[in-house]
Order: structure tokens, then C-alpha cells, then sequence
């Protein structure tokens, strides 16, 4: 059963092998192709993150507020989720650290009790809603 995945694979890595020879590239420069490919990459990366997050947030919000919670990141909120993203998935002490943390604040919140943090998650909630609306309609 294990051989089957990697037999798949090795048919998966000769047809992109195959592809990549008759493909024609942007530039003749390898280093230009290889930027471009980063930029493509990191660009569709974004929008499936904010599809993802705008499609979590619909599920309590509507469409336009969900929009609106997401556009109204601050450059502070957006670094420090990349950074303790990256912690995360480059060590597994970093994967422990940040999930030691993660499951702190989810225990700290739940002994808070359920009424005091949904009031301040949603009074954060509607502050980060009203910049995004501010940031499209100035925009």
C-alpha cells in the first residue's frame, strides 16, 4: 500500500518533467522566470488565504462585513501571523511553541468566561470591519 503513493509519484514528477521541457519561459534569464514564478506564487497564496478567511467569517458574519474584517488587517496583525506561521511550520519546537500558545489563550479566554471575550472578540471584530469599509471606500 505505501508503494502505491510513491509510484504515483515518480509518474507525476516525468509528466511535469515532460511539460517543463516543451514549455517556453517568460524570459531566456532563468533568475527573471524564477522571480516571476515567486510573485505568481506568493500573489495566488494571498488571495486563497483571504478567500479562506473571508469564507470562515461568512459563516457567523455576512459577505460584505466578512470582506470588510479581512481588508481591515493592520500590517502589525498580517507580520505577526506570517511570522508565528513561519515559526510554526519550520521546527517542531516552533510548531510547539505556537501551539503551546494557541491553546493558552483558548483556555485563558474559556476561564474568562464565553460572554466577557465574545463581547471584546466582537467589539475588536466590528473596529477591524469598520477600517476595511474605510480602506474600500477610500480606495
Amino acid at each position: 500500500m505505501a508503494k502505491a503513493p510513491k509510484v504515483l509519484a515518480d509518474k507525476t514528477k516525468a509528466v511535469a518533467r515532460k511539460a517543463g521541457k516543451s514549455a517556453s519561459a517568460a524570459s531566456p534569464n532563468p533568475m527573471t522566470n524564477l522571480v516571476i514564478a515567486d510573485i505568481v506564487l506568493r500573489g495566488g497564496g494571498q488571495i486563497l488565504r483571504h478567500l479562506v478567511e473571508r469564507t470562515l467569517l461568512q459563516a457567523k458574519y455576512s459577505p460584505g462585513k466578512a470582506k470588510a474584517i479581512v481588508k481591515g488587517r493592520s500590517m502589525t496583525q498580517t507580520m505577526v501571523g506570517t511570522a508565528l506561521a513561519r515559526l510554526a511550520t519550520r521546527s517542531v519546537p516552533g510548531a510547539l511553541v505556537v501551539g503551546g500558545g494557541l491553546l493558552a489563550k483558548t483556555l485563558y479566554d474559556r476561564k474568562r468566561g464565553k460572554a466577557v471575550v465574545a463581547a471584546e472578540g466582537a467589539a475588536q471584530v466590528d473596529r477591524q470591519a469598520k477600517k476595511g469599509a474605510k480602506e474600500k471606500g477610500g480606495a
